[in-house]
Protein backbone atom coordinates (compact mmCIF):
# COMPACT_ATOMS: atom_id res chain seq x y z
CA UNK A 1 0.00 0.00 0.00
CA UNK A 2 1.28 3.47 -0.89
CA UNK A 3 0.19 6.78 0.62
CA UNK A 4 0.69 10.40 -0.44
CA UNK A 5 2.29 12.71 2.11
CA UNK A 6 2.10 16.50 1.83
CA UNK A 7 4.61 18.53 3.84
CA UNK A 8 3.60 21.91 5.21
CA UNK A 9 4.50 24.76 4.95
CA UNK A 10 6.58 23.94 1.84
CA UNK A 11 3.82 22.08 -0.01
CA UNK A 12 6.28 19.36 -1.10
CA UNK A 13 4.82 15.90 -1.60
CA UNK A 14 6.22 12.39 -1.51
CA UNK A 15 4.89 8.84 -1.43
CA UNK A 16 5.36 6.49 1.52
CA UNK A 17 5.03 2.73 1.45
CA UNK A 18 3.11 1.16 4.32
CA UNK A 19 6.21 -0.70 5.52
CA UNK A 20 8.64 2.24 5.62
CA UNK A 21 8.95 5.17 8.01
CA UNK A 22 8.01 8.65 6.87
CA UNK A 23 11.65 9.70 7.26
CA UNK A 24 12.89 6.82 5.11
CA UNK A 25 10.38 7.67 2.40
CA UNK A 26 11.22 11.38 2.48
CA UNK A 27 15.00 10.82 2.29
CA UNK A 28 14.58 8.26 -0.48
CA UNK A 29 12.82 10.90 -2.59
CA UNK A 30 15.26 13.72 -1.89
CA UNK A 31 13.41 15.71 0.80
CA UNK A 32 15.74 17.09 3.44
CA UNK A 33 14.14 16.69 6.87
CA UNK A 34 15.86 17.05 10.24
CA UNK A 35 16.79 13.84 12.04
CA UNK A 36 19.37 12.48 14.44
CA UNK A 37 19.51 8.91 15.71
CA UNK A 38 16.91 7.45 13.29
CA UNK A 39 15.72 5.00 15.95
CA UNK A 40 13.24 7.07 17.99
CA UNK A 41 15.52 8.01 20.87
CA UNK A 42 16.57 11.61 20.28
CA UNK A 43 13.35 13.34 19.20
CA UNK A 44 15.08 15.43 16.50
CA UNK A 45 12.53 14.43 13.85
CA UNK A 46 9.42 15.17 15.93
CA UNK A 47 6.63 16.82 13.94
CA UNK A 48 2.88 17.22 13.71
CA UNK A 49 0.37 15.13 11.77
CA UNK A 50 -2.18 17.70 10.54
CA UNK A 51 -4.40 15.30 8.62
CA UNK A 52 -4.51 11.52 8.39
CA UNK A 53 -3.35 8.69 10.63
CA UNK A 54 -0.03 7.02 11.43
CA UNK A 55 1.29 4.03 13.32
CA UNK A 56 3.73 5.67 15.78
CA UNK A 57 5.92 2.58 16.08
CA UNK A 58 8.26 1.95 19.00
CA UNK A 59 9.89 5.03 20.45
CA UNK A 60 11.08 6.30 23.81
CA UNK A 61 11.02 9.98 22.83
CA UNK A 62 7.27 10.37 22.23
CA UNK A 63 4.99 10.81 25.24
CA UNK A 64 1.27 10.19 25.47
CA UNK A 65 0.82 13.96 25.65
CA UNK A 66 2.76 14.31 22.38
CA UNK A 67 0.51 11.77 20.71
CA UNK A 68 -2.59 13.53 22.02
CA UNK A 69 -1.27 16.78 20.52
CA UNK A 70 -0.92 15.13 17.12
CA UNK A 71 2.87 14.79 17.25
CA UNK A 72 4.90 11.86 16.02
CA UNK A 73 8.51 10.91 15.25
CA UNK A 74 9.01 10.66 11.52
CA UNK A 75 11.84 8.11 11.89
CA UNK A 76 9.40 5.64 13.49
CA UNK A 77 5.96 6.61 12.19
CA UNK A 78 4.40 4.76 9.28
CA UNK A 79 1.49 6.09 7.27
CA UNK A 80 -1.84 4.30 7.48
CA UNK A 81 -3.61 6.85 5.25
CA UNK A 82 -2.77 9.83 3.08
CA UNK A 83 -1.18 12.49 5.28
CA UNK A 84 -0.55 16.19 5.72
CA UNK A 85 2.36 16.79 8.09
CA UNK A 86 4.23 19.81 9.41
CA UNK A 87 7.99 19.74 9.11
CA UNK A 88 10.76 22.27 8.63
CA UNK A 89 12.69 21.31 5.52
CA UNK A 90 16.42 21.92 5.55
CA UNK A 91 17.13 24.77 3.14
CA UNK A 92 20.39 26.12 4.53
CA UNK A 93 23.76 24.45 5.03
CA UNK A 94 23.59 25.70 8.63
CA UNK A 95 20.53 23.48 9.18
CA UNK A 96 22.53 20.27 8.65
CA UNK A 97 24.94 18.96 11.29
CA UNK A 98 28.48 18.01 10.26
CA UNK A 99 29.15 14.35 10.99
CA UNK A 100 32.21 12.09 10.96
CA UNK A 101 31.53 8.69 9.38
CA UNK A 102 33.34 5.68 7.94
CA UNK A 103 32.63 4.54 4.40
CA UNK A 104 33.67 1.59 2.28
CA UNK A 105 34.95 2.02 -1.28
CA UNK A 106 32.36 0.39 -3.52
CA UNK A 107 33.53 1.55 -6.94
CA UNK A 108 36.66 2.92 -8.60
CA UNK A 109 35.93 3.77 -12.22
CA UNK A 110 38.27 5.70 -14.51
CA UNK A 111 36.13 8.25 -16.35
CA UNK A 112 39.08 9.84 -18.16
CA UNK A 113 42.85 9.21 -18.14
CA UNK A 114 43.19 11.56 -15.14
CA UNK A 115 39.71 11.35 -13.55
CA UNK A 116 38.34 8.57 -11.35
CA UNK A 117 34.85 8.25 -9.94
CA UNK A 118 35.17 7.06 -6.36
CA UNK A 119 31.96 5.71 -4.82
CA UNK A 120 31.69 5.36 -1.05
CA UNK A 121 29.08 3.20 0.65
CA UNK A 122 28.01 4.24 4.15
CA UNK A 123 27.12 1.69 6.84
CA UNK A 124 23.63 0.25 6.39
CA UNK A 125 22.21 2.26 9.29
CA UNK A 126 23.61 5.59 8.10
CA UNK A 127 22.63 8.19 5.53
CA UNK A 128 24.37 11.51 4.98
CA UNK A 129 22.13 14.55 4.86
CA UNK A 130 23.48 17.22 2.53
CA UNK A 131 22.41 19.86 0.06
CA UNK A 132 23.15 19.38 -3.63
CA UNK A 133 26.43 21.17 -4.31
CA UNK A 134 28.08 20.59 -0.92
CA UNK A 135 31.37 18.75 -0.29
CA UNK A 136 32.98 16.39 2.22
CA UNK A 137 36.48 16.22 3.72
CA UNK A 138 38.34 12.90 3.46
CA UNK A 139 40.23 12.48 6.75
CA UNK A 140 43.74 11.14 6.25
CA UNK A 141 45.63 9.17 8.89
CA UNK A 142 48.16 11.93 9.55
CA UNK A 143 45.44 14.46 10.31
CA UNK A 144 45.39 16.10 6.90
CA UNK A 145 42.16 16.53 4.94
CA UNK A 146 41.24 16.50 1.25
CA UNK A 147 38.01 18.14 0.11
CA UNK A 148 35.81 16.78 -2.70
CA UNK A 149 32.39 17.87 -3.93
CA UNK A 150 29.62 15.30 -3.87
CA UNK A 151 28.62 14.39 -7.42
CA UNK A 152 25.34 12.66 -6.58
CA UNK A 153 22.03 14.08 -5.40
CA UNK A 154 21.02 13.98 -1.71
CA UNK A 155 18.37 11.31 -2.26
CA UNK A 156 21.28 8.87 -2.66
CA UNK A 157 22.67 9.70 0.77
CA UNK A 158 23.86 6.14 1.50
CA UNK A 159 26.10 6.11 -1.57
CA UNK A 160 28.45 9.05 -2.19
CA UNK A 161 30.09 9.83 -5.54
CA UNK A 162 33.32 11.81 -5.88
CA UNK A 163 35.07 12.87 -9.10
CA UNK A 164 38.80 12.88 -8.36
CA UNK A 165 41.38 14.33 -10.75
CA UNK A 166 44.90 12.92 -10.57
CA UNK A 167 47.39 15.48 -9.29
CA UNK A 168 50.90 14.14 -10.05
CA UNK A 169 52.69 13.78 -6.74
CA UNK A 170 49.50 14.51 -4.82
CA UNK A 171 49.51 12.68 -1.49
CA UNK A 172 45.92 11.44 -1.69
CA UNK A 173 45.21 11.30 -5.42
CA UNK A 174 48.32 9.17 -6.02
CA UNK A 175 46.80 6.60 -3.66
CA UNK A 176 43.45 6.76 -5.45
CA UNK A 177 45.09 6.07 -8.82
CA UNK A 178 47.66 3.47 -7.69
CA UNK A 179 47.10 1.60 -4.41
CA UNK A 180 43.50 2.18 -3.33
CA UNK A 181 41.19 -0.80 -3.84
CA UNK A 182 37.59 -1.87 -3.43
CA UNK A 183 36.37 -2.41 0.14
CA UNK A 184 39.03 -0.15 1.63
CA UNK A 185 37.65 2.00 4.46
CA UNK A 186 37.90 5.79 4.43
CA UNK A 187 36.75 8.26 7.06
CA UNK A 188 35.24 11.61 6.20
CA UNK A 189 33.36 14.47 7.75
CA UNK A 190 30.68 16.65 6.24
CA UNK A 191 28.75 18.05 4.66
CA UNK A 192 30.49 21.40 4.21
CA UNK A 193 29.98 24.49 2.07
CA UNK A 194 27.16 26.75 1.00
CA UNK A 195 27.32 26.06 -2.75
CA UNK A 196 23.66 25.11 -3.32
CA UNK A 197 20.66 26.64 -5.06
CA UNK A 198 19.35 29.88 -3.55
CA UNK A 199 16.67 30.68 -6.09
CA UNK A 200 13.38 31.44 -4.37
CA UNK A 201 12.74 34.12 -7.01
CA UNK A 202 12.79 31.54 -9.81
CA UNK A 203 15.42 33.28 -11.94
CA UNK A 204 17.04 31.54 -14.93
CA UNK A 205 20.27 29.88 -13.79
CA UNK A 206 23.68 29.56 -15.45
CA UNK A 207 25.61 26.51 -14.19
CA UNK A 208 29.27 27.00 -15.13
CA UNK A 209 31.68 24.09 -14.68
CA UNK A 210 35.37 23.71 -15.42
CA UNK A 211 36.85 20.18 -15.46
CA UNK A 212 35.82 18.19 -12.38
CA UNK A 213 33.83 21.23 -11.29
CA UNK A 214 31.12 19.31 -13.10
CA UNK A 215 30.69 17.14 -9.96
CA UNK A 216 28.62 19.57 -7.80
CA UNK A 217 26.79 20.82 -10.92
CA UNK A 218 25.75 17.20 -11.57
CA UNK A 219 24.46 16.94 -7.99
CA UNK A 220 22.47 20.17 -8.34
CA UNK A 221 20.91 19.18 -11.67
CA UNK A 222 19.98 15.67 -10.55
CA UNK A 223 18.29 17.07 -7.46
CA UNK A 224 16.51 19.70 -9.59
CA UNK A 225 15.18 16.95 -11.85
CA UNK A 226 13.98 14.96 -8.84
CA UNK A 227 12.27 18.09 -7.50
CA UNK A 228 10.67 18.81 -10.91
CA UNK A 229 12.39 22.19 -10.84
CA UNK A 230 10.54 24.29 -13.47
CA UNK A 231 12.91 27.19 -14.15
CA UNK A 232 15.55 27.34 -16.91
CA UNK A 233 18.95 25.75 -16.24
CA UNK A 234 21.78 26.51 -18.66
CA UNK A 235 24.77 24.18 -18.19
CA UNK A 236 28.15 25.28 -19.60
CA UNK A 237 30.93 22.72 -19.14
CA UNK A 238 34.43 23.72 -20.16
CA UNK A 239 37.37 21.35 -20.61
CA UNK A 240 40.62 21.15 -22.54
CA UNK A 241 39.88 18.28 -24.97
CA UNK A 242 36.94 16.03 -25.70
CA UNK A 243 38.19 13.27 -23.40
CA UNK A 244 38.02 15.72 -20.49
CA UNK A 245 34.23 16.00 -20.86
CA UNK A 246 34.21 12.68 -19.07
CA UNK A 247 30.42 12.33 -18.70
CA UNK A 248 29.31 14.35 -21.71
CA UNK A 249 26.45 11.98 -22.53
CA UNK A 250 24.77 12.71 -19.18
CA UNK A 251 24.06 16.46 -19.63
CA UNK A 252 23.18 15.72 -23.26
CA UNK A 253 20.53 13.31 -21.97
CA UNK A 254 19.24 15.87 -19.43
CA UNK A 255 18.84 18.47 -22.16
CA UNK A 256 17.09 16.02 -24.49
CA UNK A 257 14.67 14.89 -21.78
CA UNK A 258 13.80 18.18 -20.03
CA UNK A 259 12.64 21.31 -21.85
CA UNK A 260 14.02 23.64 -19.16
CA UNK A 261 17.57 22.21 -19.26
CA UNK A 262 20.09 23.39 -21.85
CA UNK A 263 23.67 22.20 -22.32
CA UNK A 264 26.69 23.78 -24.01
CA UNK A 265 30.07 21.98 -23.90
CA UNK A 266 33.15 24.11 -24.65
CA UNK A 267 36.70 22.95 -25.42
CA UNK A 268 39.69 25.25 -25.00
CA UNK A 269 42.21 23.06 -26.88
CA UNK A 270 40.43 20.27 -28.80
CA UNK A 271 42.76 17.49 -29.92
CA UNK A 272 43.42 16.95 -33.60
CA UNK A 273 41.46 13.69 -33.59
CA UNK A 274 38.53 15.09 -31.59
CA UNK A 275 36.62 16.04 -34.76
CA UNK A 276 35.10 18.78 -32.61
CA UNK A 277 32.47 21.00 -34.23
CA UNK A 278 31.18 22.55 -31.01
CA UNK A 279 32.13 25.72 -29.14
CA UNK A 280 35.77 26.50 -28.44
CA UNK A 281 37.70 28.91 -26.24
CA UNK A 282 37.15 29.82 -22.60
CA UNK A 283 33.89 28.48 -21.25
CA UNK A 284 32.84 31.73 -19.60
CA UNK A 285 33.30 33.52 -22.96
CA UNK A 286 30.57 31.26 -24.36
CA UNK A 287 28.27 32.51 -21.60
CA UNK A 288 29.20 36.12 -22.37
CA UNK A 289 28.33 35.58 -26.03
CA UNK A 290 25.00 33.90 -25.30
CA UNK A 291 23.90 36.14 -22.41
CA UNK A 292 25.02 39.75 -22.89
CA UNK A 293 22.47 40.72 -20.21
CA UNK A 294 22.65 38.67 -16.99
CA UNK A 295 20.86 41.20 -14.81
CA UNK A 296 17.92 38.83 -14.29
CA UNK A 297 19.95 35.64 -13.82
CA UNK A 298 21.86 33.69 -11.21
CA UNK A 299 25.25 32.09 -11.86
CA UNK A 300 26.69 29.05 -10.06
CA UNK A 301 30.33 28.49 -11.02
CA UNK A 302 32.66 25.67 -10.02
CA UNK A 303 36.21 25.17 -11.26
CA UNK A 304 39.68 26.61 -10.91
CA UNK A 305 40.16 29.81 -8.89
CA UNK A 306 41.29 31.62 -12.07
CA UNK A 307 38.14 30.64 -13.95
CA UNK A 308 35.98 31.70 -11.01
CA UNK A 309 37.67 35.07 -10.59
CA UNK A 310 37.59 35.98 -14.28
CA UNK A 311 34.00 34.83 -14.74
CA UNK A 312 32.83 36.81 -11.71
CA UNK A 313 34.56 39.96 -12.90
CA UNK A 314 33.33 39.72 -16.51
CA UNK A 315 29.76 38.72 -15.69
CA UNK A 316 29.36 41.62 -13.27
CA UNK A 317 31.20 44.29 -15.27
CA UNK A 318 30.07 43.36 -18.78
CA UNK A 319 26.69 41.69 -18.36
CA UNK A 320 25.16 43.45 -15.36
CA UNK A 321 25.01 40.39 -13.12
CA UNK A 322 24.28 41.32 -9.53
CA UNK A 323 27.24 40.50 -7.30
CA UNK A 324 24.85 38.83 -4.85
CA UNK A 325 23.68 36.44 -7.60
CA UNK A 326 27.12 34.93 -8.29
CA UNK A 327 27.78 31.77 -6.28
CA UNK A 328 31.06 29.90 -6.57
CA UNK A 329 33.03 26.90 -5.38
CA UNK A 330 36.72 27.12 -6.34
CA UNK A 331 38.70 23.88 -6.69
CA UNK A 332 42.22 24.20 -5.29
CA UNK A 333 44.93 21.59 -4.74
CA UNK A 334 46.23 21.03 -1.21
CA UNK A 335 49.99 21.17 -0.76
CA UNK A 336 51.70 18.20 0.86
Amino acid sequence: MRYQVTVQPSGRQFEAEADESLLEAALRQGLTMPYGCKDGACGACKGKVVEGAVDHGKTSALSDADKAAGLTLYCCARATSDLVIECKQLRSAHDIPVRTLPARIEKLEKLAPDVIELQLRLPASEQLQFLAGQYIDILLKDGRKRSFSLANAPFEGNLLQLHIRHVPGGFFTEQVFTTMKLRDILRFDGPHGSFSLHNDAGKPIILLAGGTGFAPIKSIVEQAIADRYPHPLYIYWGAKARVDLYQNALPEMWAASHANIHYVPVLSEPAADDAWSGRTGFVHHAVLADFPDLSGHQVYACGSPLMIDVARKDFISQCGLSEEEFFADAFTFSAN
